[in-house]
């Protein structure tokens, strides 16, 4: 493999400064090279090396303007093509017309205006390809042959995840909420995330030659975008949104109330008020809930669980015990303080949501909305690669 190819496999693996150093050797082959130019300017750019980058773009064009043959006739040809495979292509008429008026001012003996292209190119003989493995060939048998070298293979990137098996999960605390995509095999150079201050939108190019896209409007509560959070990994895509009011509750990730003028106004007025009063304002509207609730349902054996009992009985062992534990983490796990930390300062409905979903589905689900989980039982999702087996 030569450095050109090595270096694409780097920029497209994300190894940024590989791929530097491997368009930087070929550009010792090919000096003028416009496509070695572009593909380390690129790769400037993704490190974050913008001078360079830049200095490697400008190069890039001054060797291509010199490259220039001025081919109008085959311009004229590939236009016509284009054209005729799709007649609503904006920006062909134009260059067709650019082309004939540089064709104008030339003899019609000219090279220029000569076309030397087919649509359909002409099948090559295999003798040369031929003669030259056999050369190759020759050349090994000498005694000097040098040995083969042997390259480690490169790990492959995880197969993709279909269209119709990627979901989506989210939880939140009083600043953020954080939204998964479990979506494998994403590329992370190609994948697009927009966020807005009530939307969010994520776009990637799918193995099948079609696009994913996933548009959030308009979010259940304003975000700020700024101060958002975006991670493409090798099995999800995390975005952690920062909450324009801190403490507001979210009861779902996206509104089923369009966004309008007052309801704008009323968001941007409490993403400026994020102080004591807009803190006070969420928690007392978080703590309006029903006195009792009712049983609901469950595949269980023994018959419906009251989960509003289960959360006033966590609440009164806590009563019974330490005041605050949260400074007793020395020597812990710091998940577990996390998610108990959370759990204690959330809501009622949300503390019923997190004990119904984690204890049904046998610890491999923890969510936050009480309006999935009440609707039935939260089945028990593995960890790929395990597989699930009743307990004996």
């Amino acid at each position: 493999m030569d450095q050109a190819a090595r270096g694409k496999r780097a920029l497209a693996e994300g190894s940024y400064q590989q791929a530097i150093e491997n368009y930087t050797a070929a550009l010792k082959e090919s000096p003028t090279s416009p496509d070695y130019l572009i593909q380390r300017s690129t790769a400037h750019q993704r490190a974050k090396n913008y001078a360079s980058a830049l200095a490697d773009a400008n190069n890039a064009v001054l060797n291509a303007q010199k490259r220039a043959k001025q081919r109008y006739g085959d311009a004229e040809f590939v236009f016509g093509v284009v054209k005729r495979m799709d007649e609503k292509h904006k920006m062909v008429p134009t260059w067709i017309q650019k082309t004939k008026m540089a064709m104008g001012k030339l003899d019609d003996s000219d090279q220029k205006n000569k076309c030397n292209v087919k649509e359909t190119p002409e099948k090559e003989e295999a003798s040369e390809v031929k003669e030259s493995v056999g050369n190759a060939a020759s050349s090994t048998n000498g005694a000097n042959a040098a040995p083969a070298v042997q390259t480690k293979p490169t790990p492959s990137a995880p197969q993709q995840t279909p269209a119709d098996k990627i979901r989506h999960e989210w939880y939140q605390n009083t600043e953020s909420v954080y939204f998964t995509l479990l979506a494998k095999g994403v590329p992370k150079d190609k994948a697009q995330i927009d966020i807005q201050e009530r939307s969010l939108s994520i776009s990637f190019p799918l193995a099948t030659g079609s696009s994913f896209d996933l548009t959030l409007e308009p979010l259940y509560g304003a975000v700020n975008p700024e101060k958002c959070i975006i991670r493409v990994l090798a099995t999800k895509i995390e975005v952690i949104l920062s909450k324009a009011t801190v403490g507001q509750k979210w009861n779902a990730i996206e509104s089923s109330e369009p966004v309008t003028a007052s309801t704008a106004d009323s968001t941007t007025a409490g993403a400026a008020n994020t102080g004591e009063d807009a803190v006070k304002q969420a928690v007392l509207s978080n703590t309006h809930q029903p006195a009792a609730g009712p049983a609901y349902p469950t595949s269980s054996k023994s018959g419906p669980k009251n989960w509003d009992k289960v959360v006033s009985d966590v609440r009164k062992a806590d009563s019974n015990g330490k005041a605050d534990d949260d400074d007793d983490m020395e020597g812990g796990d710091e998940a577990n303080a996390f998610f108990k930390k959370l759990f204690k300062g959330a809501s009622p409905e949300t503390q019923r949501a997190m004990m119904k979903s984690y204890t049904e589905s046998n610890g491999t689900a923890l969510s936050t909305n009480w309006d999935e989980v009440s609707k039935a039982k939260v089945e028990t999702l593995p960890p790929d690669g395990m597989e699930a087996k009743p307990w004996s």
